[in-house]
C-alpha cells in the first residue's frame, strides 16, 4: 500500500488540531473532577461551562438547554424515551421515518414493545419524506416526531424547518438526530422549530465518547441515567471534560469553514467521475445532500468485496452504515428508497472532509473503475 486516502468521515473524523489542543490541559494538570471545589476542579468546571456556552451559540440555543452525554446514541435514547415517558398521559403515538439511524429505530422498537404506536413514514427514491403524509399521520395522541436532519448513508438533507413548523402548528414535540448535520450544514434550533436535537463530537473533528442533547427550555426531561445528579440533574456521571472541550473547539473550527465549498467541489468531482463507470448509480438526493457524502450502487458488485479491494489500494470507505458493518442484513435505507433487495447488499459511501485533497479524489477516480471491472469479471467467472 503506497498511500492512505481516508474517505469515511461520516463514520468518524480525524480529530482537528484545535480539538486536540483543547483536550490536552484536561489530560494533564487540569485533571480535576468538575464537581469538586478545589482549584483544579473549578478549572475543569469552568471549561465545561465555557464549552456549553459556545456550543449553545453555535446552534442558536441557550446554555441551559445544552446537556453533555456519551454520544449520539445516548442523546437519541434520552430524548425519545424520556419524551415517551413524560407525555404518555397525552398519548403514545410517535412518528419517524424509515431511514433513521439504528439509534432511533431500535429505541422506537423498544418502545413499541412497551405499548407505544410508531408510524414509519416512507421515503421517495431520494430519501425524502412527503410533508403531506407527515401532516396526515398526526392525531390527538401524537406526542413526538423524530426525523433525522440528514441521512448518514446516502447524505440526503431532510426539510427540517418545514417539519418543525408542522410539529409546532400541531402542538407536537419535534426531535431531530442531527449527528451528520451539525458542523456540516447550518443548524439553528430556534429558526428550525426544533425542540430536541442530538449530535456527536466525533463526526465533526472532536473526541469520541462525547455527545450533546439540546432540550428546549421548559422541557424537563426525566433522566435516562440516575446517580450523582450531574448536568443539573439531567445526566448523572462525571463529565468527560477533555472530550467536551474538544467538541466545542472542533465545532468552532467547523463553523469557520461553512459553507464547505472545497468539500462540495471535491464531492461533485467524485460523483461526476464515478458516474462515468458503466452500471453506476448515485443514491440520495442529487441537490439536497450533505457537502461531504457521495454514495453509489454499482451493478453486480458486492459491497464487502469492493471495500476490501479499495483497502488494498489504501482507500478507506464504507458500504452503507459503518455502525452496522458485519451485519448480514441489507441496508434498510437502500431498501426504503426502492433499491432491489440484491442491490441493497452492495453500496459504496465515500465521505469527505476539509482534510481531503483534489489529488486524493483523482486517485479514487483512477483506481475505482479497474476495481469494479475486476470484481465483475471474478463474479462472472464463478
Amino acid at each position: 500500500m503506497n498511500r492512505l486516502v481516508y474517505l469515511d468521515n461520516a463514520a468518524t473524523t480525524k480529530m482537528s488540531k484545535p480539538a486536540y489542543d483543547a483536550m490536552l490541559p484536561f489530560l494533564g494538570d487540569w485533571f480535576g473532577n468538575p464537581s469538586s471545589v478545589y482549584s483544579i476542579g473549578r478549572g475543569a468546571k469552568k471549561a465545561v461551562e465555557n464549552a456549553r456556552d459556545r456550543i449553545a451559540g453555535a446552534i442558536g440555543a441557550l446554555p441551559e438547554e445544552i446537556f453533555f452525554v456519551s454520544g449520539g446514541t445516548e442523546s437519541d435514547n434520552w430524548a425519545i424515551k424520556s419524551v415517551a415517558q413524560m407525555m404518555k398521559s397525552k398519548g403514545r403515538h410517535i412518528i419517524t421515518s424509515a431511514i433513521e439511524h439504528p439509534a432511533v429505530l431500535n429505541t422506537l422498537k423498544h418502545l413499541e414493545k412497551e405499548g407505544y404506536d410508531v408510524t414509519y413514514l416512507g421515503v421517495d427514491k431520494y430519501g425524502q419524506i412527503q410533508l403531506s403524509e407527515l401532516q396526515g399521520k398526526i392525531h390527538s395522541g401524537t406526542i413526538l416526531i423524530t426525523i433525522m436532519a440528514a441521512n448518514n448513508e446516502i447524505g440526503t438533507v431532510l426539510p427540517i424547518s418545514e417539519i418543525g413548523k408542522i410539529a409546532q402548528d400541531n402542538g407536537v414535540l419535534f426531535h431531530t438526530d442531527a449527528v451528520q448535520a451539525v458542523g456540516h450544514i447550518p443548524v439553528n434550533v430556534r429558526e428550525m422549530g426544533i425542540d430536541l436535537l442530538s449530535f456527536s463530537g466525533h463526526k465533526l473533528g472532536g473526541a469520541k465518547g462525547v455527545g450533546v442533547l439540546f432540550t428546549k427550555k421548559g422541557l424537563e426531561l426525566p433522566p435516562l441515567l440516575h446517580g450523582g445528579g450531574q448536568e443539573r440533574g439531567g445526566r448523572s456521571g462525571t463529565e468527560n471534560v477533555a472530550g467536551i472541550a474538544s467538541v466545542a473547539a472542533a465545532l468552532d473550527d467547523k463553523l469557520l469553514q461553512l459553507p464547505s465549498r472545497s468539500v462540495t467541489q471535491m464531492r461533485d468531482r467524485l460523483i461526476n467521475g464515478l458516474l462515468a463507470i458503466p452500471g453506476s448509480r448515485l443514491t440520495g438526493d442529487p441537490v439536497n445532500r450533505l457537502p461531504g457524502i457521495a454514495s453509489f450502487i454499482f451493478e453486480d458488485i458486492e459491497g464487502e468485496a469492493l471495500l476490501l479491494m479499495l483497502d488494498q489500494c489504501g482507500i478507506c470507505a464504507s458500504s452503507g452504515s459503518a455502525c452496522s458493518s458485519g451485519s448480514v442484513k441489507p441496508s434498510h435505507v437502500l431498501l426504503a428508497i426502492g433499491m432491489p433487495y440484491e442491490a441493497a447488499y452492495g453500496s459504496l459511501r465515500l465521505s469527505l472532509s476539509e482534510g481531503n485533497t483534489d489529488d486524493e479524489i483523482g486517485y479514487v477516480i483512477e483506481k475505482l473503475p479497474g476495481i469494479i471491472e475486476t470484481l465483475r469479471y471474478m463474479s462472472s467467472d464463478e
